[in-house]
């Protein structure tokens, strides 16, 4: 074990790898492990024997679920490591790792080029401003392309992508690179890949690298003033101050630069960790961390530095099989130390700091303290959960929220036996603990447990870790779509006088509300324009509880209501009867009575759909989809004669489709989808829900 404490902060990287579900990131990964000496033999995804899928259904699957937080060592740089998963259905989590990153490698496949979910993910980085290098993976597969993958990210993504490499052959051939900024080629013979071979570029690809390296000298040389009066006059620019001008302009979000390999046969790993160290940011050269005073609202801003007062941000919850609870814990400034207290500022609460440990995905090292900059997993936390900010109890801040998307999809779960029951309740609840996109619920009328999530497969893999790591036996009903109601127009008055006579005391609450239709994604919006004391102040919060509740069930279909707002104008009170229970139930009867008069309407969820199919099946694909109420958006054509067909398509007939499009295309179709947004369901389907 390496001493990490002389290691100093601007040699840390904080990174993760993202990209489309089957693109490599996970190979990648381990090959990263393999070659900075964290693992003794190379894993493969296909074996299920990767080192960071380390949770049953991930080796199963081959998909990675939980993004774990590695360290590893390269050329005395200190690189954390979060594997994200590329999986529609846990953008959560790739959301989560994006909060507390610094750098990402985001990886291609050399033959699909950019998918759906690269989109989705590139957008979430582009929002938290963290800066990306290519590595376009699978260069030796049938149909790989190099130039047309930099061309989607160009196109698709909106980026500045810099070829900073060239193969050396094409598919099966493929052996190396060439490195345009040192100009010498890199080739990989040994099966391992650990001794990479540095020579001179072959002949016949010379004419090719002088002309790429002119292309890339003139796209680095725009990301500096000085460069371009360089390049202008013709000067030469040495390497040097090609990776220093590059560096900028990537660690500035104003470029990004590419690679490629074949993680798979072991080609290409070591320059994107050299890439690493050379272009993506220390914890010192991002913007400091700013957060709000609790109590005053004040902006706060917080230093990567050991002196500076204690704040970091829990990014992942994880029932590790050994040691219990364990927090995985960005720490921004100051530094958490073992057996410490904490505060938990989210919660207002004090945390207790047990074990401080350094994960390397499935061993473990205790160390004595976090310093600023580093990520480490806490052991003894009570109430902290993902997004909760952990401080000093004296000097109080609270960093962002990361804020999550609403589940679309729900499926009913029954316990077999009495004994399931009470296993039952305690695994779901840890489970909704670890994934904040994760919902159970009780359904009042039916007395069922309900779970909601992001997708088919992200409650399949749930409910199968119920079954597995907490031995619960359960019945699982049919997936249910998470519809919502609203209204359509304007409710001037809706009006409710709620009178109640019992022997002693009576009730009495009067309430006159406007509702209105707001924004799509606006939620439910309360306010009170009470003035002359109609209505004493005390009782208000009792009519927005009202409301409040009585959104939970619409008068359509007892959905939630939303994107609605409720005014509170008038009313009248009793001195005697008055109660905070009656005027609770008129606002409950008047927003019911408001919604039947405002012409409801039911909503469902709509999904944004990708299938790629080969040439001769497009027209049943395009069937399919309009067989399922979905409208083409778009079809374009894909290498090796795949057609990709974007639709939206209802949530609703989305269900058992994985089925269809293997069966209409022999196996052969792949499809994502992701929510898009709520839109109106047609009077015929509101009939059938």
């Amino acid at each position: 074990m390496v001493d990490n404490s002389v290691i100093p902060l601007k040699k840390y990287r904080n990174i993760g790898i993202i990209a489309h579900i089957d693109a490599g990131k996970t190979t990648t990964t381990e090959r990263i492990l393999f070659y900075t000496g964290k693992t003794h033999r190379l894993g493969s995804v296909d074996d299920g024997t990767t080192v960071t899928d380390w949770m049953e259904q991930e080796r199963e699957r081959g998909i990675t679920i939980v993004s774990a937080a590695v360290t590893a060592k390269w050329k005395d740089h200190l690189i954390n490591i979060i594997d994200t998963p590329g999986h529609i259905d846990f953008t959560a989590e790739v959301q989560r790792s994006l909060r507390v990153l610094d750098g990402g490698i985001v990886v291609f496949d050399a033959v699909q080029g950019v998918e759906p979910q690269t989109e989705t993910v590139w957008r979430q980085a582009d929002l938290y401003g963290v800066p990306r290098i290519c590595f376009v993976n699978k260069m030796d597969r049938v149909g790989a392309s190099y130039e047309r993958t930099i061309e989607m990210i160009r196109e698709r993504l909106g980026a500045s992508p810099i070829a900073v490499q060239l193969p050396i052959g094409h598919e099966a051939e493929f052996q190396g690179i060439i490195d345009l900024i040192k100009m010498e080629a890199i080739i990989w013979e040994d099966d391992l890949g650990k001794e990479p071979i540095y020579c001179e570029i072959p002949a016949d690809l010379k004419a090719d690298a002088d002309q790429a390296r002119e292309r890339m000298v003139e796209a680095i040389a725009e990301l500096d003033d000085s460069l371009t009066l360089k390049y202008l006059e013709g000067e030469e620019i040495s390497p040097k101050e090609l990776k220093a001008a590059l560096r900028k302009g990537i660690v500035a979000n104003k470029a990004t630069a590419v690679f490629c390999g074949s993680s798979l046969r072991n080609k290409g790993v070591q320059p994107v960790l050299d890439a690493v160290v050379d272009f993506l940011p220390s914890p010192l050269e991002i913007p400091a961390v700013k957060g709000i005073h609790p109590k005053t609202e004040a902006e706060i801003e917080r230093k990567p530095d050991t002196d500076e007062p204690m704040s970091g941000l829990v990014f992942k919850i994880v029932t590790d099989p050994y040691v219990g609870r364990l927090a995985y814990v960005r720490v921004y400034s100051g530094k958490i130390t073992t057996k410490s207290n904490v505060f938990n500022s989210s919660k207002k609460k004090r945390e207790r700091i047990g074990r401080l440990i350094r994960m390397y995905a499935d061993h473990r090292e205790d160390v004595d303290e976090i310093k600023a900059g580093d990520i480490g997993a806490v052991l003894g936390l009570k109430v902290s959960f993902t997004g909760d900010t952990l401080c000093n109890e004296g000097q109080q801040i609270i960093l962002e929220r990361i804020s999550f998307p609403e589940p679309v999809i729900s499926i009913a779960v029954e316990p077999k036996t009495l004994s399931d029951q009470d296993k039952m309740s305690g695994a779901l609840h840890r489970l909704a603990e670890e994934d904040p996109t994760f919902q159970v619920k009780k359904d009042l009328e039916t007395g069922q447990t309900v779970i909601s999530g992001m997708g088919e497969l992200h409650l399949e893999i749930l409910v199968d870790r119920m079954m597995r790591e907490f031995k619960v036996q359960a019945n699982v009903g049919r997936p249910r779509v998470a519809y919502r109601e609203t209204i359509t127009r304007p409710v001037e008055r809706a009006e409710t006088r709620y009178i109640k006579q019992t022997g002693g005391r009576g009730h009495y609450g009067h309430v006159v509300l406007e509702l209105e239709p707001t924004l799509p994604g606006s939620g439910v919006t309360f306010e009170s324009r009470i003035v002359k004391g109609s209505i004493p102040k005390e009782f208000i919060p009792a009519v927005k509880k009202g409301i409040m509740e009585a959104v939970e069930g619409g008068v359509v279909g007892g959905y939630p209501v939303v994107d609605i707002k409720v005014t509170l104008y008038d009313g009248s009170y009793h001195e005697v009867d008055s109660n905070e229970i009656a005027f609770k139930m008129a606002a409950s009867i008047a927003f019911r009575e408001g919604m039947e008069e405002g012409n409801p309407i039911l909503l469902e969820p709509m999904m944004k759909v990708e299938i790629v199919v080969s040439e001769e099946y497009l027209g049943d694909v395009v069937g399919q989809v309009n067989s399922r109420r979905g409208d083409v958006l778009g079809i374009e054509l894909r290498p090796g004669n795949a057609q990709a067909v974007r639709a939206l398509i209802p949530l609703a007939e989305m269900f058992g489709y994985a089925t269809e499009l293997r069966s209409a295309t022999q196996g052969r179709g792949v499809f994502t989808m992701e929510f898009d947004h709520y839109a109106q369901v047609s009077e015929k389907t509101v009939e059938a829900v």
